[in-house]
C-alpha cells in the first residue's frame, strides 16, 4: 500500500485531502482509481490512516478514512547526520540510503575540505531538493516521520547545537584506537529505552586536523571505520546501518496501536 503524508489541517472529520504534488504523483505517476487503499500518515500527531480514495478533482483528491493506528516503525535511536558537503549527487544519495536505514535529521556542514561551494540563493535550492529526496525515500520505507534536512552549518555552529546528545561520534581516518564496534558497545551498555545519537563525516577530502582538534575540545568522540578507507557517501551508510543494527529492538514487526 502507498504512503503519503498529511498535516493535521487536511483531515476533517472522516476525510483527508491529499494536496499539492501526490495529487498528479497519485493520478499519474501511479494511476490509482476509486476505492484504491492508501496509507495516510498526520504528520503532526503520528497517526496514520488507511483510506479510501472518494473522488478525484483538478486540485486535490478525497479520501475516505477507512481505519487508523498507530504504527512504531520509528526506531528507537535518533540519528542525526552532519555531512561536510560533497558532490551534489552524492549529497543525494547519502539522504536517500540513510532515511531508509533509519536517520531522522541532516545537516550539511560547511568544512575546509570541501569542494563546493553554495551560496544563499544556491544553498535554498538545494536544501528544498533535499527535502524532497527525504520526502519520497520516507514514503518508499513506510517511515511515519519525514526527517528534516537543516541549512547548512560551519564547524562552530554544529558545536554548540549538538550538546543535548548521548553521544557525538566523528569518523576520522587517522582515528587508529577507538572504533566504530567499541563506540556502540559501549553506547549499548547504557541500557536507554532511547538514544539520540549525532555522527559527523568529512567530505571528498575528509576532515582538517584543526577542524578535528575542535571537535574533540567540545567533547566528541573520534572514531575509525576500520581497516579500509571508505568514501564519503559509503561512511554515513555504513555508520547509521551499523548503530540501527546494534540498538534497535528486535520486535521485526513493530506494533500497532488500533485506536
Amino acid at each position: 500500500m502507498y504512503r503519503f503524508f498529511v498535516n493535521n489541517s487536511q483531515i476533517k472529520q472522516n476525510i483527508v485531502i491529499i494536496k499539492g504534488k501526490d495529487v498528479n504523483h497519485i493520478k499519474n505517476v501511479l494511476r490509482l482509481n476509486l476505492n484504491d487503499k492508501i496509507e495516510i500518515v498526520d504528520l503532526d500527531t503520528n497517526q496514520i490512516f488507511i483510506c479510501g480514495i472518494k473522488s478525484f478533482k483538478e486540485s486535490y483528491i478525497e479520501c475516505n478514512i477507512i481505519d487508523k493506528y498507530k504504527d512504531s516503525n520509528e526506531p528507537n535511536v535518533y540519528i542525526h547526520v552532519l555531512q561536510g558537503i560533497p558532490k551534489f549527487e552524492k549529497m543525494e544519495l547519502i539522504i536517500e540510503k540513510c532515511i531508509e536505514l533509519g536517520a531522522s535529521e541532516f545537516t550539511p556542514i560547511i568544512m575546509r575540505r570541501c569542494v563546493v561551494k553554495l551560496d544563499g540563493k544556491s544553498e535554498e535550492k538545494k536544501v528544498e531538493r533535499w527535502n524532497k529526496i527525504a520526502e519520497v525515500a520516507a514514503k518508499q520505507s513506510k517511515r511515519d516521520i519525514v526527517p528534516v534536512i537543516n541549512h547548512c552549518r560551519n564547524i562552530k555552529n554544529i558545536c554548540k547545537i549538538l550538546k543535548n546528545y548521548d553521544i557525538v561520534l566523528v569518523a576520522y581516518e587517522n582515528e587508529r584506537e577507538y572504533s566504530l564496534k567499541k563506540a556502540i558497545k559501549n553506547i549499548k551498555a547504557l541500557k536507554y529505552q532511547s538514544y539520540r545519537i549525532a555522527i559527523i563525516i568529512g567530505p571528498e577530502g575528509g576532515i582538517d586536523s584543526d577542524e578535528i582538534e575542535e571537535l574533540v575540545k567540545s567533547g566528541f568522540k573520534i572514531v575509525s571505520l576500520g581497516k579500509r578507507i571508505l568514501r564519503t557517501e559509503t561512511a554515513p551508510i555504513a555508520m547509521v546501518s551499523n548503530i540501527i543494527f546494534e540498538l534497535e529492538g528486535d520486535d521485526i514487526n513493530g506494533t500497532k496501536e488500533k485506536q
